[in-house]
């Protein structure tokens, strides 16, 4: 991380360690360790886990059949051009050096914060059925986030990079253009006007739309909430729950995306998930132990942020699905509302439905039309009531890697997106 052009972190770091799992009635028990492995100590990690599942066992009120869990022998490497591991030091810091330099266009740029970041994961895995796997992740990303400030007004703007690659896609970036373009958005936004409020006519961008779909429908469909009856969408499926343009999916297997897997955390090959399918629900994101529940396949979404982190139901790259409609068309289409770009944060209601989520800018729609400029706003509703209004859907997707907490803020990469997409929602000015 460089910070006004002065190095503020540079770090490396190498961890690794074991986790048993053992499964007794419906109970799970869970240990490991960082040691070096012997026989001993996998015998000794076999019996805690064991104990530990037993001691709730009897408890339980059900068992979970796990026996149609598919045994997988498969070894896979992920293929990239470059490793970063065998980039130079210095091309990694010239280049967010030069991240930092491009992101002074104005004397009112007041901070610029420029991070790279690469991290490789191996994973082993086997099981009692007869799963060996072996398989690695490699991930790369950059952020950008200068800040302006005028007299007493100060505004950001940031922008990202990311994906399952390899260091190929620095290469290939130009950086001058990444970091130029929003330093250029924080200056105009210093002189942006307050956003409208009231019910309105919403056209949301990739990022926003992609923050929509995470935060309800993404966190409300992982199985582990709905066999807890905690999530709104329980007993959903096949209902319908938005119009008929609202297609969504979660997708583990597109190419070089951020939360792309080969596996998840207990072995299940990940999957493509039709979540929504034409505004009907269609299904949830599941591990083997939510699978075995509800009497369906597992789709590749058991996921644990580390070996000694529990497995919960996880999205991976979760998306509303294109529709036939150009960007331009949605705009030009539109008589009155706002054009909303850029997501900042976003909050979930997995219980009732509700969602907020903040738009970093805006501009103001006057008949089809894109005028005034506007700051930072507040978007919030309920998700199947906003479903329902959407009219009108782009054809080109764009996707926003991140990470996603849960649990106890155990994180795992995910991907949001989606297309442009028309709808109504409850706006408040910032």
């Amino acid at each position: 991380m460089v910070v006004n052009g002065a190095l503020r972190t540079f770090n490396q770091a190498s961890r690794s360690g074991t986790v048993a799992r053992a499964l007794v009635g419906e109970s799970w028990g869970q240990a490991s360790t960082t040691e070096a492995l012997t026989d001993e100590r996998l015998e000794r990690l076999l019996s805690d886990a064991t104990k530990m599942a037993k001691a709730t066992a009897k408890y339980a009120r059900k068992k979970i059949d796990l026996s149609g869990v598919v045994p997988i022998q498969k070894r896979v490497s992920q293929k990239v051009k470059e490793d970063p591991a065998h980039v130079p030091t210095e091309d990694k810091l010239e280049f967010v050096m030069e991240l930092d330099k491009a992101q002074r266009v104005d004397d009112r740029i007041v901070n610029m914060n420029s991070v790279y970041m690469d991290a490789k994961r191996v994973n082993r895995l086997v099981n009692t059925v007869g799963t060996r796997l072996e398989w690695d992740e490699l991930r790369i990303r950059s952020i950008v986030n200068p800040v302006a400030r005028e007299g007493d007004r100060m505004q950001y703007e940031h922008d990202s990079v990311s994906g399952l690659k390899g260091f190929e896609m620095i290469r290939t970036l130009d950086a001058s253009e990444f970091a130029s373009k929003p330093a250029h958005g924080a200056i105009e936004l210093l002189s942006a006007s307050k956003a409208p409020s009231g019910n309105l006519k919403v056209v949301m961008d990739g990022d926003l739309a992609g923050v929509v779909a995470h935060e309800v429908c993404g966190h409300a469909s992982e199985a582990d909430e709905v066999v807890k009856g905690r999530s709104f969408l329980t007993d959903m499926v096949g209902k319908r729950v938005g119009s008929k343009l609202v297609s969504m999916v979660d997708d583990g297997t597109l190419d070089g995306k951020y939360g792309t897997i080969p596996f998840d955390s207990e072995g299940t090959p990940t999957s493509r998930t039709m979540i929504i399918d034409k505004g009907v629900y269609a299904g949830y994101l599941h591990t083997i132990e939510t699978a075995a529940l509800m009497g369906v396949s597992p789709t590749g979404n058991g996921r644990a942020q580390d070996y000694n982190r529990r497995v919960f139901a996880r999205m991976t790259n979760t998306f509303f699905d294109k529709g036939d409609w150009s960007d331009e068309e949605i705009i030009s289409d539109t008589k009155d509302g706002i054009y909303v770009v850029k997501s900042r944060s976003g909050m979930e209601d997995v219980v009732g439905g509700g969602v907020q989520v903040t738009a970093l800018k805006g501009y103001i729609i006057k008949n089809g039309e894109m005028t005034e400029l506007v700051r930072s706003m507040a978007l919030t509703g309920k998700v199947l009531d906003i479903l329902a209004t959407v009219d009108a859907v782009g054809k080109d997707l764009s996707f926003s890697a991140g990470t996603c907490g849960k649990g106890e803020e155990d994180w795992a990469p995910v991907t949001s997106g989606g297309p442009h997409m028309r709808a109504e929602m409850i706006v408040g000015g910032g």
